[in-house]
């Protein structure tokens, strides 16, 4: 049985403009990093060519269900399903996994210990000014954990704070500042420390719904049968849509490998039926798809 840990790592923490991301990345290192001697990922001496003759690429995960995770001996997630596939199209055929706490992933590649992070990390400008990011790999719109039947007929903020609902929210996560954003009185959010105990706070009745992204909450609703959750949606912080998006990550000067990387993420995120085929044993739908004009480059400056 695979061990997960807090979902609230992730990343998606107090908001920095409007991407949802941290206001500072514990660890990054900010030395030199090594270049993959420059030119076209499939020339000679590019880091792509040497992954190919390898055989194999070196992947980084934080044991964050369902974003990358061993169950056993198999490494899991979205991130590693998703890189699988990609390299595969790239003619490296195995993922080699190294485990890593979440704070030593990027200096851990920004040390050269692995060549990608596959980890489904939030793009933030902070974290661009360290490593470069792919373009988006999925978004992360918001949803709401409910008792099976929803008895208060909640489809989003607009109308938890119409019904008068109290709102459960992650300690520290952004989804307080989304409720806030929407109206909900102070008194009416209530804050927990893990997502599970937004699951038994909703069973007990002592919240009336869970804030979280829907990706997380169908995973938790998973071992949680006497729940359900609403469909995702967008809220707005200043008028302006949360995504929360994430995506792979790669050592500076490797740009060529990112660029090859994103050809093919490109194939799967331009095509939704592809994109659930893949991921969706791992709670990712349609609306985790990331929309075609939102860019790493936009994101990185904040």
């Amino acid at each position: 049985m695979a061990h997960y840990p807090n979902l609230s790592r992730r990343g998606f923490l107090t908001r920095t403009a409007a991407v949802g991301g941290l206001l500072a990345v514990p660890g990054v290192l900010t030395a030199c990093s090594k270049k993959d001697d420059g030119g076209d990922a499939e020339g000679e001496g590019g880091l792509l060519a040497k992954l190919k003759k390898q055989g194999y690429v070196r992947v980084a995960y934080a044991n964050e269900a369902p974003y990358g995770y061993k169950e056993g001996d198999t490494l899991k997630g979205e991130a590693p399903t998703l890189h699988a596939e990609i390299f595969k199209a790239l003619g490296v055929p195995e993922l080699r996994p190294t485990f890593s706490e979440w704070d030593g992933l990027i200096p851990g590649i920004q040390a050269g210990k692995y060549d990608v992070i596959s980890a489904g990390m939030a793009i933030t400008p902070e974290r661009c000014q360290a490593v470069i990011f792919s373009e988006p790999e999925f978004i992360s719109p918001t949803a709401i954990m409910v008792k099976k039947g929803n008895p208060k007929k909640i489809t989003d903020l607009a109308s938890a704070k119409a019904a008068g609902i109290t709102i459960g929210v992650m300690s520290g996560a952004v989804e307080k500042s989304y409720a806030e954003g929407a109206g909900i009185d102070g008194g009416k959010i209530k804050t927990l420390q893990k997502p599970q105990d937004g699951a038994d706070a909703v069973k007990a009745g002592r919240v009336d719904g869970f804030l979280l992204t829907g990706i997380s909450l169908r995973w938790l609703a998973k071992t949680n049968p006497d729940v359900e959750v609403t469909e995702p949606f967008l809220p707005e912080l200043d008028g302006v849509k949360q995504y929360s998006p994430g995506g792979a990550v790669f050592q500076k000067g490797n740009e060529a490998l990112r660029d090859a990387f994103n050809t093919e993420l490109k194939k799967i995120t331009s095509d939704p039926a592809r994109f659930t085929q893949l991921l969706g044993e791992y709670g990712f739908a349609e609306t985790e798809v990331p929309p075609a004009d939102l860019k790493t480059a936009d994101l990185c400056k904040g």
